[in-house]
C-alpha cells in the first residue's frame, strides 16, 4: 500500500480513537431509553468510546463521576431517545420528477455516489443512525458504506444488500430500452434464472459484500414493464435463494406485492417481506407461522401516488401499477396490524426524499398504531430484524451511543420526530441545534 495512504489511515484512526477516548455526559431533561420503557426525568447519559457506559439519575458533572476532560451536552430542555432505525432505504438515488428520465444512460456510478453524500447526511441528521440499504449498484453502496465506517463521510450506519436477486425481466432487471441498450448493461450479477443460477447469484452477492439478500419475489410498481405485481420467481428459485443465503449466514428479505408472491416467499423461509401490499387471511397465517416481519413502507405508496399528478415523464406501465396498488396499501397494513403480526419500520426512502423518513411514523399512527407502537417498529422490531438487538435501539450500558433529541415527547405527538434537533451517532455529535 502507498505510504501516504498508510499515514492518512493512521491519522484518521488516531483522530477517531482520540474522540472515543473522551467521555461525553449528556444531560437529558426527559429520557426514553427503549420503546417499552418509562420516561425518566433529569438523567445523565455517560458516553465513552462510542458506547453508553451508564445512565445516572440527576444532572451529574465530570467531577461527580471523577472523569477528566469530559464534555457536557445540555439537553435539559429536550426529550431524548435512541437513534432511529430504518430497514428500507436506497441511498444510491432519489426520485426526481424533474430529472432526465434517461439519466442512467448518461452517467457513471461516481455521479450517483457524489449525489448520495447529501442523502447520507440528510438521513442521519433526521435522526436515523442505522439503515438497511435494499438494492442498488454494488459500485455505489459498498464504497459509501466503507466511507461512513471510516468516518470519511457523515452518514448512518449502513447494512447493505447491494444488487437485488431478480429473474430475467423481473422487477430489479433493467427495462424500457431497445435490446442493444439493455445488452450494454448486461450481465448483471443479481439476475438469475433457475434454482442453480439463483444460488450462484446469492453467492456472488455475498462475495461482493452483501450483509442481507434482497429478492424481488413479485413484480414492482416502479419497473417500466407491464408484467404485473404477481410472483416472478418460481418456488424452486425462491427456495434456492433462501437456503443458500441462510447457509452463508445472510438473512433474506423479499420485495413482494401480490398475494401469491408473498405466500411463496414466506413458504420459502424469508425473514421479512417488504411492502406486502395485498395481504389476505392465508398470508397472515403464514406470517404467524414463520414469525417473519412485515416492513410496510407506507411512504412509498403515498409518494408515488402524488407523483402521478406532477410527473409527465412517468411511463404508462408505471402509472397503471401505481393506480392499482396505492389504494389498497392502507387496508392491507391495517389487516396486518389487527392480526398482530410482526411489523418493522421501513420507508423505501429514495422513492421518497431522504431525510423525510420520519413521515413513516406519522402514517403508522394515522393508520392505527399508537405512537409507542410506531416507535417500537423502529427501536425494537427493526434491530431484531438486523440481528442487532444488543447494539442499537436502546440507550443502556454496552449499546452504541446513538442518541437523538426533540422538543417534546413523541409518545404524545409522533410528529415531533419530524424535527430532530440533536443527533449523536456512536459517540460522535452529528447535529446539535440547541
Amino acid at each position: 500500500m502507498n505510504k501516504a495512504l498508510i499515514c492518512a489511515a493512521a491519522l484518521i484512526t488516531a483522530s477517531i480513537n482520540s474522540v472515543w477516548a473522551k467521555t461525553t455526559l449528556i444531560h437529558a431533561g426527559q429520557l426514553l431509553t427503549a420503546a417499552d420503557a418509562q420516561v425518566l426525568a433529569a438523567q445523565t447519559i455517560e458516553v465513552h468510546k462510542g458506547k453508553v457506559k451508564a445512565i445516572h439519575n440527576g444532572y451529574l458533572s465530570p467531577a461527580d463521576l471523577g472523569v477528566d476532560n469530559a464534555s457536557v451536552v445540555d439537553l435539559k430542555q429536550k426529550f431524548v431517545l435512541p437513534g432511529l432505525v430504518d430497514l428500507h432505504v436506497h441511498l444510491g438515488f432519489e426520485r426526481d420528477p424533474k430529472a432526465n428520465p434517461h439519466r442512467a444512460l448518461m452517467e457513471v456510478e461516481a455521479d450517483y455516489a457524489l449525489r448520495s453524500v447529501n442523502y447520507l447526511r440528510s438521513t442521519v441528521e433526521a435522526g436515523f443512525t442505522t439503515v438497511r440499504d435494499l438494492g442498488g449498484s454494488n459500485e455505489v453502496i459498498f464504497p459509501l458504506q466503507r466511507a461512513v465506517d471510516s468516518n470519511t463521510l457523515v452518514g448512518p450506519r449502513i447494512i447493505a444488500a447491494g444488487e437485488a436477486i431478480t429473474p430475467t425481466g423481473g422487477h430489479a432487471d433493467m427495462h424500457g430500452y431497445r435490446q442493444e441498450v439493455l445488452d450494454a448493461f448486461a450481465p448483471r450479477m443479481g439476475v438469475c434464472d433457475g434454482a442453480d443460477d439463483c444460488a450462484r447469484a446469492v453467492r456472488e452477492m455475498v462475495k461482493s459484500g452483501a450483509q442481507v439478500i434482497k429478492v424481488t419475489a413479485t413484480g414492482g410498481v416502479l419497473s417500466n414493464t407491464k408484467a404485473g405485481l404477481n410472483q416472478q420467481l418460481t418456488d424452486a428459485e425462491l427456495g434456492a435463494i433462501v437456503d443458500t443465503a441462510h447457509n452463508l449466514g445472510r438473512p433474506v428479505t423479499a420485495h413482494a406485492h401480490g398475494t401469491g408472491g408473498i405466500a411463496a416467499a414466506l413458504r420459502a423461509g424469508v425473514d421479512s417481506i417488504e411492502h406486502g401490499s395485498y395481504l389476505d387471511k392465508d398470508t397472515i397465517k403464514l406470517f404467524k407461522k414463520t414469525k417473519a416481519y412485515l416492513v410496510p413502507t407506507l411512504m412509498a405508496g403515498v409518494t408515488v401516488a402524488k407523483e402521478v399528478g406532477n410527473n409527465p415523464n412517468m411511463p404508462a406501465a408505471i402509472v397503471e401499477k401505481i393506480q392499482t396498488v396505492a389504494p389498497v396499501v392502507k387496508a392491507s397494513f391495517q389487516q396486518a396490524l389487527n392480526a398482530d403480526i410482526n411489523i418493522a419500520f421501513g420507508t423505501d426512502s429514495g422513492v421518497s426524499r431522504h431525510g423525510d423518513n420520519a413521515q413513516e411514523f406519522v402514517l403508522l399512527v394515522n393508520y392505527g398504531m399508537t405512537p409507542r407502537q410506531a416507535l417500537a417498529t423502529s427501536l425494537e422490531a427493526a434491530p431484531k430484524v438486523l440481528n442487532m438487538g444488543q447494539e442499537v435501539g436502546k440507550l443502556t450500558t454496552g449499546y452504541y451511543a446513538d442518541v437523538i433529541a426533540v422538543d417534546k415527547s413523541p409518545l404524545e405527538d409522533i410528529g415531533q420526530l419530524l424535527s430532530v434537533d440533536f443527533v449523536m451517532k456512536q459517540g460522535n455529535i452529528v447535529k446539535n441545534h440547541e
